[in-house]
């Protein structure tokens, strides 16, 4: 009996980011304070980035790290975006 490994290791980190992205949805909800929520909401784009790469790895696909790369570049926006807004009260000047 043969054990494929890198399904394993696929299938065990599916499981650790999806607790990831668990603990980062709580902390997003619950937040005590709007700093507290920017970075769970930071961290839950990067885990669902890491999400999309797995399951592309997992299910053989090239099309899913297109998609990753989208997630993290509007990541990257989101939170710029918010960071700015949170800090001066406006995005644009």
């Amino acid at each position: 009996m043969t054990i494929d490994w890198l399904t394993l290791a696929l299938q065990i980190s599916l499981g650790a980011v999806s607790f990831a992205i668990a603990l980062c949805t709580w902390r997003l909800l619950i937040g005590p304070s709007v700093v507290d929520r920017l970075l769970a909401l930071d961290t839950l784009f990067l885990n669902a980035t890491a999400l999309i790469v797995i399951l592309g790895m997992y299910w053989h696909s090239f099309i899913y790290f297109e998609a990753a790369l989208l997630v993290a570049m509007l990541g990257f926006v989101s939170t710029a975006a918010l960071a700015r807004y949170f800090t001066t009260g406006h995005i644009i000047d």
